[in-house]
């Protein structure tokens, strides 16, 4: 049984360990991810020596929630970093058009050799191979922070639309399936049906914002931004249980309110008072980035507790992600090549999977699941594209430090320089 003192002591151990794991992040390019899963792997065996095996503790509820919360937080923080001006435009729509082409593509190689290796429908082939081609801007995000502000914005476009497009593919995905297995329960539609469900989920979205704005702005409680961040775990949970496509609500409100000099303008500017919500959204982005922080170290510790190691001595699974980890970049330096040009490093070798991976599998209904599936196919993934994403960030350091040591040493001279000297010519 765990002691509310002992729990609070051992969660505390773990929070300082994970800033810990951010800093030798920094200084070394290894994600504090996998530092957080091995952790939550040497936990594992300790529980596992403590805990009476005939009753063992379920950590994946806590899971669960955490990695709602964390998808949340985690999309809510990239969206308040994206700025919607006009020279953004390009980069943003490139970044949405190689997270798109990207995320189908890789789906579709995936679905092929899951669908042959464990003998699946096409449909549910797509449904599993979905949550193992969407880039993971937990990972990301946090990674990229050394990189040229151009490849930095890049990756935080790209990794946020890879998010939401992948997450609207697979509960599509998932809607259609459950329609054919049991169409009373879930009527389901066809593609344009969920078309039109997106579209009134950002008109929603978009009203929405602009009250809770309007509103907030002129509450003068010192709580006022944990109520906000209520509402919006409210509106989302409504959200799901509407059927709706949830993430665009967090996504529009932090879009509307990190830009709100683009959507409040005519008669709506006279109704914002720009200082008071600047306010909330300086107090906000301080609050998303360190409840995303807290998330995402509960997150993948547990994580690294219910996984099972024994999974990936299997051949089959070494076979079937090695195939699809192949896949996953050669299908991203083909697009990267088109889209971008020559100077896709490291760009190309930053596409770990991880948080959402991890989320949606879980996610996939009871009725939907295939039996012989072999989950270690999941991990073997997460942590093979987080180490080629580590070696890249290692290497592009390393690069960029060679380049600056030999400008130092092949500066350009320079001599102090005198005023002339005037000579008058005699007569």
């Amino acid at each position: 049984m765990l002691e509310p003192y002992n729990l609070l002591i051992e969660s505390s151990i773990i929070l300082l360990l994970s800033f810990v794991f951010g800093e030798i992040s920094k200084r070394t390019s290894v994600p504090s991810v996998l530092m957080l899963i091995v952790l939550g792997i040497i936990i594992k065996l300790g529980i596992d020596n403590i805990i009476i095996p005939e009753n063992p503790y379920d950590f994946f509820p806590y899971l669960e929630i955490l990695g709602i919360v964390g998808l949340i937080m985690i999309v809510l923080e990239a969206a308040l970093e994206l700025e919607l001006k006009p020279e953004k435009y390009i980069p943003i729509a490139k970044a949405f058009g190689i997270a798109a082409i990207g995320l189908i593509l890789s789906t579709w190689v995936a679905a092929e050799i899951l669908k042959y290796a464990f003998e699946m429908e096409t449909t549910k082939a797509w449904l599993y191979a979905t949550p193992l081609s969407i880039l993971s801007s937990a990972i990301i995000i946090p990674s990229v922070s050394g990189l040229r502000p151009d490849k930095k914005e890049f990756h935080i476009y790209e990794s946020t639309f890879s998010d939401i497009l992948g997450i609207i593919l697979f509960y599509f995905l998932s809607g259609k399936l459950l329609a054919e297995y049991d169409p009373i329960g879930h009527p389901g539609g066809g593609a344009a049906a969920y078309a039109g469900t997106i579209g009134l989920t950002v008109i929603l979205s978009l009203i929405a914002s602009y009250i809770i704005v309007l509103i907030f702005q002129n509450i003068k409680s010192h709580v006022k931004l944990f109520l906000l961040i209520a509402v919006l775990l409210l509106l989302y949970s409504v959200g799901k249980k509407m059927h709706l496509s949830s993430l665009i609500i967090i996504l529009v409100f932090g879009l509307l309110i990190a830009n709100m000099r683009l959507f409040f303008r005519g008669p709506l500017k006279k109704m914002l008072n720009y200082k008071k919500a600047l306010h909330i959204y300086e107090g906000l982005h301080v609050i998303t980035m360190e409840t995303a922080f807290v998330v995402r170290t509960f997150f993948f510790v547990i994580f690294g507790i219910i996984i099972e190691l024994n999974t990936l001595a299997s051949i089959k699974v070494a076979a079937v992600s090695i195939g699809i980890i192949f896949s996953i970049y050669l299908i991203r330096y083909v697009v990267l090549r088109i889209m971008i040009g020559k100077d896709i490093l490291p760009q190309l070798f930053v596409a770990p999977r991880g948080l959402i991976t991890v989320l949606l599998f879980y996610a996939i209904p009871e009725e939907l699941a295939v039996e012989n599936f072999e989950k270690g196919v999941l991990l073997f993934i997460i942590i093979g594209t987080s180490l080629i994403m580590t070696g890249a960030m290692i290497s592009d350091k390393k690069r960029s430090g060679v380049a600056i040591r030999k400008a130092e040493r092949n500066m350009v001279g320079s001599e102090p320089w005198t005023a002339p000297t005037v000579v008058e010519k005699e007569d």
